[in-house]
């Protein structure tokens, strides 16, 4: 199949100039094999396809070109290399024995991934030895069959991941199961009645794996905690959190820790900083804000330039490092925002009120001070500890007014804010910034969790002053330190996204010249993100605009701190980092400490240890992530369990092998039809083209197909709506 494809590339006969070179001479088959071999060894971590293989080995002619095609297939059934993915390649560069994450599946499939990142191996259920998801494990590789994917078996545990699992508890007269809902055990779990600590049928409850015997079906366990009755809105968001082994409740040390804190100001400190209270400072937040991290000032000079103050929370002032505070958060890394509730990462007395840039108190803050001229351009700028009084707190709402009107409370600050905005953002998409602008799904609740209904969050321009005024302080901050003349770089926390994987563009690419869309992937970075911006121009309002917007962030890459600076290609942006938000990032926090060293001269701090704070960071971001999404998930089936029978048209969001997603127009909830009740026809999923395709009837269902459905089922417990296709 793969060389069909190669075949098929193009055909345009090879300059004669080449030929002249001997650029085109033959290599030896045997050659072929041993450089093809050598490059696989060289870098054993990267993927490579045949195109590349062939630039690399100096093949350009195109009947060897298929030669490597050939080489690379027999390489791949030898079990030298493995097919990651259609056409890519990486070597295999285990022995028996290989050590890695297990992965769980409720379904049986579970895998192994190598420690070095290498292809996943299958690892059936009787050959698991009951390791659970996320353990390190070392196995034994089995044989390989020909034309069968490679096997292991577990040998040895090394390390245990988390042993608690989230459930709903069943007690009857003798014992209790907790009836689980992770997707990654399907065996319920075995409670002596003396483990139960005071659950009753019904209960959701936290439990611990305490033991998991050779031969018996079912772990046995222990119930560490009981979080209300199933069904309840506290009981399943905090299970929630449970799941994704976050935190929902703080410890009661910490509190008071925090209580601890003195809120007043020393003189002292008061003296060492540039006094911002007579300024005009006001915050600009969500109306239900209470974390108050950000504060912008504002006041004309008599040149006529805008000298603009980006003030945020001074939280290190507060927090000191290996502190118990200080270790809590780390532990957190983020605030997690579910949907009817925020879990800080700080204890609320410094998050809510001490650190809080509340109207009319004394805050401490770390700011970058700007000098603007009328055309935003930047005409001088430092960074340095303040103390304001903010005069006024804005809701987005409020400030939208006032630029809409031109009247209210400071109008002449919020339309200078919002002037210079605008052409910061308008100079930023002209140096290659993506408008990744997707609209944002949020729920009415009542008092008690439940979903009223469901409404698009609106961005106006009020959200995007603010945006780019604390996108202006993090480039700033970044390049203090990524853009200093010393030789040796002082090591930093950067916020890097890299540029995307060609291939991925070229997939993309070629999926939507069906649609008529033609995009450049090749070229200068600005070139390419221009290419993404005009595309993304021209699908607003048409049928696939979700479709076409959807695959784009797909075939971007994602957002991570590290300390290796390799700048931000969303925001076209060479140093970049997050200065702005230290109540409720720990990066942030980071970024403050590290400033503080390097303004007062400081030496530069390890490497390695801040690249592993930076990997957990990354990581505690993605967990958080995932548990706001459940939650939504959750609130989606919650919102529709009242709704069975009903008819709802929709377009299909997601294509998988088990089924079609479908996001429903009119409240944007997503739902899942069943690969069983397409039964039509025997339908196979279609990766490459995102679509399952009728063998006998040649049927389509393509990602971004509009489609019409009824509700059939709303399970809670599963977070799962299923649909059937009108």
């Amino acid at each position: 199949m793969t060389k069909n494809k190669s075949e098929k590339k193009s055909n345009k006969p090879e300059k004669k100039k080449n030929n002249s070179r001997g650029e085109n001479k033959r290599m030896k088959k045997e050659a072929m094999i041993n450089a093809i071999i050598n490059v696989f060894k060289s870098s054993p971590k990267e993927p490579f396809n045949y195109r590349q293989i062939s630039s690399m080995i100096g093949v350009t002619n195109q009947v060897q070109k298929l030669q490597v095609v050939d080489i690379l297939y027999d390489l791949s059934s030898d079990n030298f290399i493995s097919e990651i993915d259609r056409g890519r390649y990486r070597y295999n560069d285990w022995g028996t024995t290989a050590v890695g994450t297990f992965i769980r599946r409720q379904n049986g499939k579970n895998s192994f991934i190598p420690e070095d990142g290498g292809t996943p191996i299958f690892v059936a259920e009787r050959n698991s030895a009951h390791a659970l998801n996320g353990d390190k494990v070392k196995i034994q590789l089995h044989a390989k069959r020909k034309g069968a994917d490679p096997e292991g078996e577990v040998i040895e545990i090394l390390e245990s991941s988390r042993r608690t699992i989230t459930g709903k508890l069943q007690v009857t007269k003798g014992f209790a199961f907790l009836i689980t809902e992770d997707k990654t055990l399907a065996n319920d779990i075995f409670i002596p009645k003396d483990k139960l600590k005071g659950g009753k049928t019904g209960d959701k409850a936290i439990v611990r794996i305490t033991e998991w015997p050779e031969e018996a079906k079912n772990p046995l366990g222990e119930v560490v905690d009981i979080l209300g009755t199933a069904g309840e809105n506290n009981s399943e968001m905090n299970a929630i959190l449970a799941e994704f082994d976050l935190p929902y409740k703080y410890p009661a040390n910490v509190e008071k820790a925090a209580e601890k804190i003195p809120e007043a100001i020393p003189e002292d400190e008061i003296a060492k900083r540039e006094d911002f209270r007579g300024v005009t400072t006001f915050t600009i937040d969500p109306k239900d804000a209470k974390d108050f991290d950000d504060a912008l000032s504002a006041r004309k000079l008599e040149n006529g330039n805008w000298e603009i103050g980006v003030h945020i929370a001074d939280v290190t002032y507060y927090v000191k490092p290996e502190s118990l505070i200080d270790r809590e958060a780390y532990k957190r890394a983020t605030s997690v925002y579910l949907v009817d509730r925020t879990i800080p990462m700080l204890p609320e007395r410094l998050c809510n009120q001490i650190c809080s840039l509340r109207p009319d108190e004394e805050k401490l803050c770390f700011s970058a001070i700007f000098e603007l001229n009328k055309e935003a351009e930047v005409q001088q700028s430092h960074i340095a500890r303040t103390i304001i009084k903010s005069d006024r707190r804005f809701a987005y709402e409020e400030a939208q007014a006032i630029i809409e009107t031109g009247e209210g409370d400071y109008k002449e600050e919020i339309l200078a804010l919002n002037s210079l905005a605008q052409k910061l953002r308008e100079r930023r998409f002209k140096d290659g910034a993506i408008a990744f602008d997707r609209y944002e799904v949020k729920f009415d609740i009542d008092e008690t969790g439940k979903p009223l209904g469901t409404y698009i969050k609106e961005v106006k321009e009020a959200n995007k002053l603010i945006e780019e005024f604390m996108l202006l302080a993090n480039r700033t901050v970044a390049e203090f330190v990524g853009k200093s003349k010393n030789r040796n770089k002082k090591t930093f926390v950067y916020r890097i996204h890299e540029q995307p994987d060609p291939e991925k563009l070229r997939d993309f690419s070629a999926f939507i010249s069906r649609f008529g869309y033609k995009m450049r992937t090749e070229g200068t970075k600005t070139d390419i993100s221009k290419g993404i911006n005009d595309l993304l121009d021209s699908v607003q309002g048409k049928a696939e605009e979700n479709l076409v917007e959807t695959l784009a962030i797909r075939s971007m890459q994602k957002a991570h701190y590290t300390t290796d600076n390799a700048g931000h290609y969303g925001l076209a942006m060479d140093c970049y980092t997050h200065f702005t938000s230290p109540i409720r990032r720990y990066p942030d926090i980071m970024v403050h400490r590290l400033l503080e060293r390097y303004l007062a001269g400081g030496r530069s701090v390890i490497k390695n240890k801040y690249e592993e704070y930076c990997t957990h960071c990354s990581d505690m971001e993605m967990v958080a992530a995932n548990a706001e999404r459940s939650s939504i998930k959750y609130k989606q089936v919650e919102f529709m369990k009242d709704k069975i029978g009903q008819v709802f048209d929709g377009v299909v969001s997601g294509v998988a092998e088990w089924g079609l997603y479908v996001e429903l127009n009119e409240n944007k909830c997503e739902g899942l039809v069943p690969m069983r009740d397409l039964d039509d026809d025997y339908y196979e999923f279609d990766d490459k083209n995102y679509c399952l395709l009728g063998r006998r009837t040649k049927r389509i269902y393509r990602l971004g197909d509009d489609i019409t459905v009824r509700i059939v089922q709303a399970n809670l417990e599963k977070k799962q709506l299923d649909f059937t296709i009108v």
